[in-house]
């Protein structure tokens, strides 16, 4: 029912202290509940509803969404600026999936739900790498799937698109991956974005992008959203399932595993399958 969010003034790791004051949270902007001078951190309590969070509902979770604002104050000098604008985004997970029952359940019994879900039930993540990064950098990304009981699967990022806002549908946006796992960032001009091979495990596949911001646009928050699925390991890669990065020295397209024709459609832009 309620969220906690502890804020440690040194926000930027610079070793400069921000203002309680100019930290807020969520789109209504709610003021902190506590200070703790002692370790220099600012506390915010309140409801999940609260504070104008965004609630989404998913099959197997209820997430609440918000943000961390950091609005600097004017210096005293209103001439030059020591530090720019934050947003952090914080989301709250709650599985949806419980075994309830108004009787005990035996020892000896499986709970069927609990049965199912380790059987089928696979945990995609998407993980950034980097701790911060700038102009000119790489952002370093790995996804993996948890298989848990599951036969051996060989993962896949299917698309991946980012924006100024979540979701893929907002404008402007931009194509990281796409046509079923070419990473189309990688054929632009002066990039080195490319699936990282080998891969650590069938079922982690990671990728290196260079580092971008939206032409006239001043913010910093960029949302990527990726499509990842999963194939049986044993099953060869295809046009519909692959990892393909493009190769500037050989001006072609190479798999991160299988046969190089998978990614020749990469290049047409259109790699569905006409059945």
């Amino acid at each position: 029912a309620q969220l906690g969010v502890i804020v440690h003034r040194a926000l930027f790791g610079t070793g400069r202290l921000v203002t309680a004051a100019d930290l807020t949270l969520g789109p209504a902007a709610c003021k902190h509940s506590s200070l703790n001078p002692a370790h220099n951190t600012v506390t915010f309590t309140a409801g999940l509803h609260e504070c104008g969070s965004i609630v989404q509902i998913t099959p197997d979770s209820i997430i609440y969404r918000t943000l961390l604002n950091y609005d600097p104050s004017p210096a005293s000098n209103p001439v030059i600026i020591r530090s720019n604008p934050a947003v952090i985004p914080i989301e709250c997970h709650y599985p949806r999936r419980e075994n309830v029952s108004s009787n005990a359940i035996r020892p000896t019994w499986a709970p069927f739900s609990s049965t199912l879900s380790a059987e089928e039930r696979l945990v995609f993540s998407l993980r950034l790498m980097n701790g911060s990064f700038q102009l000119g950098d790489v952002l370093n990304i790995q996804a993996e799937v948890g298989t848990e009981s599951h036969v051996p699967l060989r993962l896949f990022v299917d698309s991946c698109v980012a924006a100024l806002s979540p979701g893929t549908d907002s404008s402007p946006h931009y194509a990281i991956i796409d046509f079923n796992g070419c990473l189309v960032d990688g054929r632009s001009d002066d990039t080195s974005s490319a699936f990282i091979t080998p891969r650590p495990r069938e079922d982690m596949l990671r990728f290196r992008i260079d580092v971008f911001r939206f032409a006239g646009d001043a913010r910093n928050l960029i949302y990527i959203t990726c499509h990842l699925k999963v194939t049986p390991a044993d099953q060869a890669p295809d046009p519909l399932n692959k990892a393909c990065s493009f190769n500037k020295a050989r001006n072609t397209w190479a798999p991160v595993e299988g046969t190089r024709d998978i990614c020749s459609c990469c290049e047409m832009g259109n790699c569905e399958s006409p059945a």
